[in-house]
């Protein structure tokens, strides 16, 4: 009982990343998003025709995004969630920096009803890992 009375802030620091590691793994599920690795999303893109949205800010999205990929920044989608709207049938491949901000994008839009949402795991830095080609 000494020890944890004297450790008592390193013991919650351990418990609380503990929390923050599992809700990393199972948080998105919890919430509804799909992920989807860089090859499950070319599949998505190119068998079925998937569309690439990309919710980052204008100047991440200028300097390279996915090709054709159209731009909404998270901030504003809910708003802008309507111009969405010819592809709520269609499978959807949301795109950020790191896959954070897609998750959070991914679970707006399957709020709104869209069926087939699916976040790119780990994002732009992902995909430029797997040494896919980006746009500008």
């Amino acid at each position: 009982m000494l020890f944890i009375k004297s450790n008592i802030w390193l013991i919650l620091i351990v418990v609380g990343s503990g929390v923050m590691l599992l809700w990393s793994f199972v948080g998105n599920r919890l919430r509804g998003v799909r992920d989807v690795d860089c090859a499950g999303a070319l599949q998505l893109i190119n068998h079925k025709e998937a569309f690439v949205l990309d919710v980052r800010e204008d100047k991440e999205y200028q300097s390279g995004h996915l090709l054709n990929a159209g731009q909404i920044p998270v901030g504003k989608l809910r708003e802008r969630v309507g111009e969405l709207e010819r592809y709520r049938d269609k499978p959807i491949v949301v795109v950020c920096r790191s896959g954070q901000r897609s998750a959070t994008a991914c679970a707006m839009l399957g709020r709104e009803g869209f069926a087939q949402v699916y976040n790119l795991a780990g994002g732009i830095m992902a995909w430029q890992k797997a040494d896919l080609p980006l746009e500008k």
